[in-house]
């Protein structure tokens, strides 16, 4: 099957598991929520996959990375309950953050870290507001849950020196996460259609990441050199091109 071909399969696929997901957890239906969520990383993988090329580099493999912990993240902690699922969740998804920082730092001179610093600012205001309003319920969890939002703040961060569409998907996924903080630690937090607003904003946030990192690919194969090399036809070739240089350096031969 032609690459292309390839690619459109697994992103019909990802659409229609995202799509799939979202209407289970509206219709309440949650064996199929469970079953569709466990599958949307594994496709996202493949879609990234088929999107780029071998040698698939630094960049690419650590995404895939990301993208494996996040499958653990969305499949472990329905092997538990309690605190242990949750904290199982956030270790998961720590990884995901850390390969994702790892993956995208090659690329901080075109982030706002070296383009755009002010912005720096409203990122952390972001993690400052989110850990301060998650505190006072946060108990024992208080600290695993900041050190995971400045790493997932990180991740935002750097993702933007994927260009656009890498600053909107870290921005993205930053929301979904935020959402879920509020969500387990803020009392009386109702947001009509809680989980579908998380899983919308966590799948279109991975997708756009995943997008982001095969543009990055295809734009660093566009742009390597092509080394070609030219051999002589005869070894008369070589005689004369000898002679040529000893000329230019001001010698007889």
């Amino acid at each position: 099957m032609p690459s292309s071909a390839v690619l459109r399969s697994w992103s019909v696929a990802y659409v229609v598991l995202v799509a799939t997901h979202l209407g289970a957890l509206l219709a309440d239906a949650d064996p199929l929520a469970d079953v569709t969520q466990c599958l949307l990383m594994p496709a996202l993988a493949g879609v990234l996959v088929a999107a780029t090329r071998w040698p698939r580099g630094h960049v690419v493999t650590w995404a895939l990375a990301a993208l494996g912990a996040s499958f653990l993240g969305d499949a472990v902690p329905r092997l538990l309950t309690g605190d242990a699922a949750f904290l199982a969740m956030v270790g998961c998804f720590l990884l995901a953050q850390v390969a994702y920082v790892v993956a995208f730092a090659p690329r901080v001179r075109r982030s706002v870290v070296r383009t755009a610093p002010a912005w720096l600012a409203a990122y952390a205001v972001v993690l400052v507001v989110l850990v301060a309003v998650c505190a006072p319920h946060a108990g024992t969890l208080l600290v695993p849950v900041a050190v995971y939002g400045g790493v997932l703040t990180a991740m935002a961060v750097l993702a933007t020196g994927l260009g656009r569409v890498g600053a909107v998907g870290g921005a993205v996924f930053l929301v979904s996460d935020a959402l879920i903080a509020l969500g387990r630690f803020v009392p009386g937090w109702d947001l009509a259609g809680h989980d579908v607003w998380v899983m919308l904003t966590y799948t279109v946030g991975q997708a756009l990441l995943v997008v982001a990192v095969a543009r990055d690919n295809r734009e660093r194969r566009r742009a390597r050199p092509v080394v070609r090399v030219v051999r002589p036809a005869s070894p008369r070739d070589v005689d004369n091109v000898v002679a040529l240089v000893a000329v230019r350096r001001g010698l007889r031969v």
